[in-house]
């Protein structure tokens, strides 16, 4: 794994102590799962995946760094893309962090 992947994924360990997450390895990164659906995903570059909701994805976007996932040229509705530089902060970790998590409290458990 890269170095910013890890480094990225202890932060966000060390953010969500209070989140039973599990981890499994999803698109070319570490999705963090929290009650079998995903919430984020670190990928090797420092980039973070955060799960918006196809109803969240216009606030998303206007935030600072993100871009719509898009994968063999199709754009995800409900990803997008964070750019590590828009997450260096905790601080802004955090609110993609409870971005993801509020949409993700809407999900049932899988």
């Amino acid at each position: 794994m890269s170095l910013a992947l890890e480094e990225l994924s202890e932060r966000i360990r060390a953010l969500t102590p209070d989140l039973d997450l599990v981890e499994k390895k999803m698109f070319n990164g570490r999705a963090f799962m929290h009650r079998g659906n995903m919430l984020v995903c670190p990928i090797k570059d420092g980039t973070l995946l955060v799960r918006v909701g196809k109803d969240g994805m216009d606030a998303a976007l206007a935030r600072q760094g993100a871009a719509p996932m898009v994968m063999n040229g199709r754009t995800m509705g409900g990803f997008v893309f964070v750019s590590g530089d828009a997450i260096e902060d905790d601080d802004a970790l955090l609110e993609w962090l409870a971005t993801a998590r509020a949409f993700v409290a809407t999900l049932p458990s899988k």
